[in-house]
This record gives C-alpha cells, structure tokens and sequence, in this order.
C-alpha cells in the first residue's frame, strides 16, 4: 500500500520531484531520465514507470533552465529506441521457444502465426499508436518480437513513433508547462495528461468487445 502511495505521490507530483532530482543529482540527472524511458519501453516488467506525464514535466521544466531541452528529446528518443529494440529482441527469443505446443489453449503456435500475420499487416500503424498507450507500449514491440515482425520494419516504426512520443509531449511541456493557468493546476494537467493517453486503449477495448458481441449475436 505504501508502494501504491509513493508511486502516485511521483506521478502527481512530478514537477517537486524533477526539481529536486536536477538540484540533488545535477548533470547525472540525465541518466537517471534516460534509465527511466529505458526501463519504461524496455522491460516487460515496469509498465507502472510514468511516461507521458513524466517527459511533459521533463519540458515544464527545461522551459526555467533547469534542463537541456534539445539534449533531453535527442538522450530520451536514444532510450526509447534502444527501450523497444531490447524489448522486440526478448520477444523474439522468448517466442518460439514458449509458444511450441499444437493443443495448447495459450501458448499455440497458432497463436504465434497469427500474432506474425498481424503485426506484417498492421505492425507499423501498431507500434506508432503504441508509444501514446501506457502499458500497451511497454507489450507492443515485446508481442512484435514474439510475432516475428521483420526487424527492418520494426525499427523504421520504433524510431519514427520513439521521436514524436519524446519530443511531442517534451516540447508541450515546454512550451505550455509554464503558462500560469498549467502552473496553477499541474496536477490536474498530468491527471488529464494520463486519462487522454489511456483513453485510446479503452475505447479500442470497448470497440472489440461490441464487435465481439455483434458476432456472436449474428452468429
């Protein structure tokens, strides 16, 4: 419970921390930013690290000087790339080794040909979308390894969607983070931040669910 607390605190509040971590950390700053995205889009395991709210508050407070704006896109687009690279390289190596079964429910190779066949036909538009979705972005480049994406592909998407998630919601920080109606209201800017970046997946969620019903009612 108390994890759930600081975790909150971190995303609520992260104009306090940021400034802290600059004034306690200065120059290493940069590193533990770029450790973060990493971690974010890299390791299946941390979906929970803040994303979208965390580079928005990045800019906010690259617009007083504290940091580096052009240095923060050009290190956290490096993360992002590397993040989703090391993720779609898991994937693939983990994939064909888990999914073998023929009868299997959840692990059928089935399965795993026709994760391929999406991620050939849809992967790019998938991977880009992505990076707007917390959670979703730290599974899609896993799910395109296991897939067998064509690596090719993969990377072109990885990058261009890795640039525009970092210097999009980095220079909105930026540029908007110190207008006094955001500075007055941050937390409720990094809430509605969270609610839009989620909203995406839900309304996709919602969307296949009604398909999902419409079938089974035609059927």
């Amino acid at each position: 419970m108390e994890l759930i607390k600081q975790f909150l605190d971190l995303i609520l509040h992260l104009d306090k921390h940021l400034v802290d971590l600059v004034k306690d950390y200065q120059s290493w700053t940069y590193g533990i930013l770029f450790l973060i995205i990493f971690a974010e889009t890299g390791l299946v395991v941390t979906p929970f690290l803040p994303g979208d709210s965390l580079l928005f508050a990045i800019g906010a407070l690259a617009s007083k000087g504290e940091l580096n704006v052009f240095l923060v896109v050009v290190l956290l687009s490096i993360a992002a790339i590397l993040g989703d690279t090391v993720n779609y390289w898991t994937g693939k190596i983990v994939g064909p080794k888990v999914f073998t079964s023929e009868s299997s429910r959840w692990l059928n190779r089935k399965h795993l040909e026709r994760t391929h066949e999406f991620y050939e036909k849809y992967g790019g538009k998938t991977i880009i979308f992505a990076r707007f979705m917390p959670i979703i972005r730290t599974f899609a480049p896993f799910v395109a390894g296991i897939g067998n994406m064509s690596y090719g592909k993969f990377l072109l998407y990885n990058v261009v969607g890795g640039i525009i998630w970092i210097a999009g919601f980095t220079y909105a920080g930026y540029f908007f983070g110190e207008i006094p109606i955001v500075k007055r209201n941050f937390t409720l800017v990094i809430l509605g931040i969270i609610v839009l970046s989620v909203l995406p997946a839900v309304i996709e969620f919602l969307k296949a669910r009604r398909e999902a019903r419409t079938n089974s009612t035609v059927q």
